[in-house]
């Protein structure tokens, strides 16, 4: 079997080069770009299954490679964490609406760099829920192709806010809690404050689906306080 491949991209010598030394000794295959050009180039020789993008490059900035990426339906089983010393919840939810699946600020906890990378890697062999696809509503996931529809009409979720969706789909209409959806996207922590920043991915994500299917009113993805969420059938 193949390795995973991942895909650094960091002008920071030092920084690549602790990415690269981790990753390797976790079993990953890594390749290091310093800057937007030269990974585009590579990208195009040989995607990956990962990308590790700093948003602060040498010429083309990080957007404009994380909106070159997901210009094309192709790219969308290529997972993509921002890894950034910027560190405003805003330009977390700006990463995360442009297509990231996750968003690690410099300085990181290399335990919890790799326990995030590896919860990513291994969801990329998620299957939910017994069937191929489930239909509520107006809405139907299919797990296979892992799309999720309104009609026919496609909603493009990021591979983050698909596992999220494709989680509250399978347990519906129970609810779903914050510390288990942590769990499958993040893996295990007992870090009180590593937890406090995932579930604000977590509120992240459900913002960002509930505004691409129209759920303005938070009608279909019911808010359960103090719970987590859930999909009433």
């Amino acid at each position: 079997m193949e390795k995973y491949l991942i895909y650094s991209v960091e002008d920071d010598e030092e920084i690549a080069n602790i990415i690269r030394a981790v990753l390797t000794k976790n079993g990953y295959e890594v390749k290091t770009f310093v800057d937007g050009e030269s990974f585009l180039k590579g990208f195009e020789e040989q995607k990956p299954d990962m990308v590790l993008l700093d948003m602060m490059l040498p010429g083309i900035q990080g957007k404009d490679v994380l909106s070159a990426i997901r210009s094309k339906h192709s790219n969308d089983n290529v997972v993509v964490i921002i890894v950034s010393a910027k560190s405003l919840i805003s330009e977390r939810v700006d990463g995360l609406d442009e297509g990231a699946d996750d968003y690690i600020t410099k300085p990181f906890d290399l335990n919890e760099f790799i326990s995030r990378v590896n919860a990513h890697a291994r969801r990329s062999q998620y299957k939910a829920g017994s069937g191929s696809t489930k239909t509520i509503g107006k809405f139907t996931i299919d797990y296979s192709n892992r799309v999720l529809r309104k009609g026919k009409e496609l909603i493009d979720l990021t591979k983050g806010e698909f596992l999220v969706a494709s989680m509250l789909f399978t347990k519906a209409p129970d609810i779903v809690s914050k510390a288990d959806i942590a769990l499958e996207l993040y893996g295990k922590t007992d870090d009180p404050i590593r937890q406090r920043r995932e579930f604000r991915t977590i509120d992240m994500h459900i913002k960002s689906i509930r505004q691409k299917m129209g759920d303005t009113d938070k009608g279909f993805i019911v808010t359960v306080f103090n719970c987590g969420f859930k999909i009433p059938v």
